[in-house]
């Protein structure tokens, strides 16, 4: 597992695929009457990347700080961050509620009133309780899978928001990348798929 963050290079063509997808077992008896199971409770997201070209000069070093990352990781052996311009950030998200007692609370992101654990921070996140900025070493620490443990529990009722940026842990999908060059010193990528893993 690597906290290397997946690089941003300017050859990034649109449109740049996002599939949410869970795992689901479906079970139709005889009469059409069907059992369902959810084996997953959030998704995994797929990305798919597209890269119109990459520059390959001592000046411009697109092509080789990508494979350089693919081959350091060995494909889709090691897991690493990904930026999604897209979905990295949240302000005042409530990440719970104090009840005198409980000490420690997860990072949560909500999207559309969908609520899924946030593990990876890109920054220090700033942790409010009751709007009050706390602050961390002090009144709190974070693990590395974005648990909250504060040295005092909060007060019952007093509500625990978060604001920050945040990483999602992802893995390359195959063993190969298909790249073409196209002229000198520059290369194309049909498509490069990588998707989230819990860690």
């Amino acid at each position: 597992m690597s906290n290397d963050v997946y690089p941003t290079l300017p050859g990034l063509s649109l449109p740049v695929g996002r599939s949410p997808t869970f795992k689901t077992s479906v079970l139709e008896t005889a009469s059409g009457r069907e059992f369902r199971s959810a084996l997953m409770f959030y998704p995994r997201v797929k990305y798919t990347l597209r890269y119109e070209f990459l520059r390959d000069s001592s000046a411009l070093a697109e092509f080789r700080t990508l494979c350089g990352f693919y081959n350091s990781h060995r494909g889709p052996f090691d897991s690493w961050l990904f930026d999604d311009p897209d979905d990295n950030w949240i302000g005042w998200q409530v990440i719970g509620i104090g009840n005198g007692a409980t000490r420690s609370f997860q990072l949560v992101r909500a999207l559309g009133g969908f609520v899924e654990p946030i593990y990876d921070t890109h920054s220090v996140p700033q942790i409010y309780v009751d709007g009050v900025l706390k602050t961390p070493g002090t009144h709190y620490t974070i693990n590395a899978t974005g648990l909250v443990t504060f040295v005092a529990a909060p007060a019952v009722g007093a509500t625990i928001t978060y604001t920050g940026t945040y990483y999602w842990r992802c893995r390359f999908l195959d063993d190969h990348m298909d790249l073409e060059r196209f002229a000198y010193s520059f290369w194309q990528l049909g498509k490069v798929e990588f998707k989230v893993v819990k860690p």
